[in-house]
C-alpha cells in the first residue's frame, strides 16, 4: 500500500476537532446581539473542511476511514464520559452537581451527534467524489462549497431535533432559530475557508504524489478498504 505522510496527522486534527466540538461547545448556546448560534460552530466545520481535503487529495476510501475513526472516538468518549459521571465525588469535592449540569445531556447529544455526523460526513464524502468526476478535477471551489451544503444540511436536520427537542431549556422556536443560523454559518465559514482549503489541498498533492478520481470506488460507507 502507498505510505502517505500527512494523513496520519490529518486523521488525529480530525479527530480532535469532533471531540471539542461534540464534547465542548455544542452544549452552550451563545447570543450576539440577537443572532443565537451553537458554540460548536467555532470547530465543527473544520470537520467538514478536513473531510473535503481528504476526499480531494486521498480519495473516498481513505475518508471513509478517517470518518470511522472519529465515529470510534466519540463513542469512546461517550463511556469515558459516563463512568467518570458515576463515580462518587471525594469529599471536599463540591462540583459534582456543575459537571453533572455540563455533561449530563452529553449521552444525548453525542449519540445525536454520531448519527447526524456519520450522515452528514458520508453524504458530504460522497458528494465531493462525485463531483470531482463531474468537473474533471476543475473548480475545486464548486465540490467543497456544494458538498458542504449537501452534508451540512443532512447534519443539521438530524442533529438538532435528536439532541435538544422535548428539553425545556430548548423550545422548538430556539431549536429552530439555531438550527438555521448555525447551518448558514456552516455553508459561509466553508466559502470564506475557501482560499485555505486551496492551499492546503495543493500542497498536497505536491507532497503526497496523489490526486485521487473515485472511478471504480465502492462507495458502500460500510466498507472499511
Amino acid at each position: 500500500m502507498k505510505r502517505y505522510k500527512y494523513l496520519d496527522l490529518i486523521t488525529v486534527v480530525f479527530v480532535v476537532v469532533l471531540l471539542l466540538s461534540n464534547l465542548v461547545a455544542n452544549n452552550k448556546i451563545s447570543q450576539i446581539k440577537n443572532f443565537t448560534f451553537g458554540s460548536g460552530i467555532i470547530f465543527f466545520p473544520l470537520s467538514y473542511l478536513i473531510g473535503d481535503i481528504l476526499t480531494e487529495v486521498y480519495g473516498y476510501s481513505k475518508s471513509r476511514r478517517v470518518i470511522w475513526i472519529g465515529f470510534g472516538a466519540m463513542v469512546l468518549s461517550i463511556i469515558a464520559i459516563q463512568v467518570i459521571l458515576l463515580l462518587p465525588p471525594a469529599n471536599g469535592w463540591n462540583n459534582q452537581s456543575a459537571y453533572e449540569t455540563v455533561f449530563s445531556n452529553v449521552p444525548r447529544t453525542v449519540i445525536a451527534s454520531m448519527i447526524a455526523f456519520w450522515a452528514g460526513e458520508f453524504s458530504n464524502s460522497f458528494t465531493l467524489a462525485k463531483m470531482k468526476i463531474l468537473t474533471k478535477g476543475k473548480s475545486l471551489w464548486t465540490r467543497t462549497i456544494g458538498s458542504t451544503v449537501i452534508g451540512e444540511a443532512v447534519d443539521t436536520l438530524i442533529f438538532y431535533p435528536l439532541a435538544f427537542a422535548g428539553l425545556v431549556s430548548f423550545p422548538w422556536h430556539l431549536i429552530f432559530k439555531v438550527m438555521v443560523a448555525n447551518y448558514l454559518l456552516k455553508v459561509l465559514w466553508e466559502v470564506i475557508a475557501t482560499p485555505i482549503t486551496y492551499k492546503i489541498v495543493s500542497f498536497l498533492k505536491k507532497k503526497e504524489h496523489e490526486d485521487f478520481y473515485d472511478y471504480k470506488t465502492d462507495f458502500n460507507p460500510f466498507v472499511l478498504k
